[in-house]
């Protein structure tokens, strides 16, 4: 028997059926509102994980079956939330509002060697790059034997039926889409009583899908960025510049690990 079957049972009787459902709602979200926080209320951002968008490939630990890490239904080209396991359709692509950008060059040492944590994170105004050489499989190598990964951090507000949080690290040959949104954004100009303005980027939202791509090296699935328009729900705006501004406060931070493609991201926040 469902709860909605034992609270109906339980009431009065009425004449009115959707009158008893709404009650019925309207009692349950009272309870919840009655005994809020509780159990979460001394979370700090240390304890929370802020979920990693990527895009399945071939070699994902997602989709093989044979591998602990496997989500049932992943298959190449799907986007993939690593802290809820849900998959969304890459042809159908998600909508995203992104809330803050930044890049960075990580070092790492080869996978199997070390921690599987970065040896070191570089600001973008570093100049580690010019201390590396490229190696015969296109990895930046320094003196040392590590190698740098120059990741470009989209910070983003997806927009569901419960919009949330979420980090989508670009690398590699993703550096090309992760430029092109950058400058979609920053071309975007809005009238207002003093001229035209650039407004902030968690003004509009956007289409994220999955492509294939390929070169002389192979082929593999890569993002591809649309623009919707402006964000229209008051609420939705004021969660994106909330998102930013933590993220600008500090209050957002990413620990990098390893992963069978180079390497993932997964983030702590508040």
């Amino acid at each position: 028997m469902s709860q909605e079957q034992v609270t109906k049972k339980q009431e009065p009787r009425t004449n009115n059926a959707v009158t008893e459902k709404v009650n019925a709602g309207a009692l349950a979200v009272n309870l919840f509102e009655a005994d809020a926080n509780q159990g979460v209320d001394n979370l700090t951002h240390e304890d929370l994980a802020l979920p990693f968008l990527k895009i399945l490939g071939q070699l994902s630990p997602e989709v093989n079956k044979r591998d602990g890490k496997y989500v049932q239904g992943a298959e190449p080209g799907m986007i993939y939330n690593s802290v809820t396991g849900e998959l969304f359709d890459g042809e159908e692509g998600i909508e995203v509002i992104p809330c803050h950008y930044k890049l960075e060059y990580i070092e790492w040492q080869d996978r199997g060697e070390g921690s599987g944590a970065p040896v070191a994170i570089h600001s973008s105004s570093s100049d580690i790059l010019t201390q590396t050489k490229r190696d015969a499989s296109y990895k930046d190598r320094l003196p040392n034997g590590n190698y740098i990964d120059k990741t470009a951090s989209h910070f983003v507000i997806v927009n569901s039926k419960s919009p949330s949080t979420a980090l989508i690290a670009m690398k590699s040959t993703q550096l090309k889409i992760s430029r092109k949104w950058n400058s979609m954004m920053a071309s975007i100009k809005m009238k207002g009583k003093n001229g035209m303005f650039t407004p902030a980027s968690f003004s509009h939202t956007y289409k994220l899908r999955s492509t294939q791509m390929s070169n002389d090296k192979g082929t593999w699935f890569g993002w591809e960025v649309s623009k919707i328009g402006p964000v229209q729900d008051a609420a939705l705006y004021q969660q994106a510049k909330s998102f930013s501004e933590s993220i600008s406060k500090g209050d957002v931070k990413v620990k990098h690990g390893e992963s069978t493609e180079g390497t993932k991201s997964e983030a702590s926040h508040f």
